[in-house]
């Protein structure tokens, strides 16, 4: 027997779900009938990278409640764990979609690894501290792929943080990494739908993790460590899960990147501090542990500055009138008991009309 609370539980996801599905049925009716711009149809895919990013950083931030500023750093992990298989097999898989979907595990478990390395040390600590080595993590993360070399031959993989002459290939082999250059002429596999079926499976992950024991456990700790370590609850397991599972989707998000773009560069602007800060805004303004309200921001906050291109110097200032807000909108106890107030007298007056026919 289902309780008011599974059942309230339950339509909330349904509007989720079917909310990403109608704007996906939208979006490909405009892209087929030509009534978007080419602008328009390039941002799509980053869509659904930002929405993956903003939902997985919300299991850390939102619901594991720890401040987690390296979530680019797994997304570059990702992304070019899985650029590197893609390079590597181009000639020995020619199905692209079944090397692309390699390449998303393996991006997912690469991510998945340094979530593991970097949160059995990091996860003892808490708040700013804890903020601060994550930050720490992606910046050391973004430089390290900034000097690697790699290449291929017939010997197998060589590696070098010199140059790419170091690496001593033969006749007939490739430089896949360039150092700074990055690596290019990755396969572009990425699309829309793609995209749109890892948010939804993403969401799936989040949602279902969120309303199990597991995620219960987890959001123990976070409204109180003591009380939870003191029923049984092992703190470091769930912590370090949430943590985990939170990079593996980043590195979702970073295969989807990785196989959009015809170069993939460890630039500060793709995986650097600003990046991480970005998505911690999508959480922050969509409101902290609210799932849906992260897609939309994502959505929203990334569109904004693309419609507002035609205002010039004004589209930035809109832009930060806009973020200011919807945090008000999100966080004012006076906005949250109007929605309320609003969201109750609409629930009477269904029933009434329900009453009443």
């Amino acid at each position: 027997m289902k309780t008011k609370a599974g059942n309230k539980n339950w339509g909330s996801n349904a509007i989720t779900y079917g909310m990403v599905i109608l704007a996906y049925a939208v979006m490909q009716a405009m892209v087929m009938s030509g009534n978007i711009s080419s602008l328009m149809k390039g941002l799509l895919v980053p869509l659904c990278m930002y929405v993956i990013l903003a939902v997985s950083l919300n299991l850390t931030v939102g619901i594991l409640g720890e401040l987690s500023l390296g979530h680019a750093g797994f997304m570059c992990v990702g992304a070019f764990s899985s650029a590197v298989f893609s390079k590597c097999m181009e000639g020995v898989i020619p199905n692209t979609m079944i090397s692309f979907l390699i390449a998303l595990v393996i991006g997912a478990l690469a991510a998945a690894i340094c979530g593991i390395l970097i949160g059995i040390p990091v996860l003892r600590l808490r708040g700013d501290y804890l903020a601060i080595v994550t930050l720490a993590f992606g910046e050391i993360i973004k430089n390290i792929m900034n000097a690697i070399y790699l290449g291929l031959d017939s010997k197998g993989l060589h590696f070098s943080l010199k140059n790419a002459a170091a690496l001593n290939l033969e006749e007939g082999g490739q430089v896949i990494i360039k150092g700074a250059q990055g690596i290019t002429g990755t396969p572009k596999v990425s699309s829309f739908t793609i995209g749109v079926v890892l948010v939804l499976l993403t969401l799936f992950i989040i949602i279902n993790l969120t309303n199990s024991r597991t995620g219960r456990a987890i959001m123990s700790i976070r409204d109180n460590r003591i009380a939870a370590e003191s029923v049984g609850i092992n703190i470091t397991k769930y912590k370090l899960l949430a943590f985990t599972v939170s990079a593996a989707l980043a590195g979702v998000a970073g295969v989807l990147y990785s196989h959009n773009v015809s170069s993939l560069t460890a630039l500060p602007k793709n995986f650097g501090y600003n990046m991480s800060i970005m998505i911690l805004v999508f959480v922050v303004l969509g409101g902290i542990g609210n799932i849906r309200g992260s897609v939309i921001a994502a959505v929203v906050l990334t569109l904004l500055p693309e419609l507002l291109r035609g205002l010039n110097n004004y589209r930035m200032l809109i832009y930060a009138i806009v973020l200011i807000a919807m945090m008000i909108f999100n966080s004012s106890p006076k906005a949250i008991a109007l929605r309320s107030q609003i969201a109750d007298n609409w629930k009477k007056k269904h029933s009434r009309e329900k009453k009443e026919a």
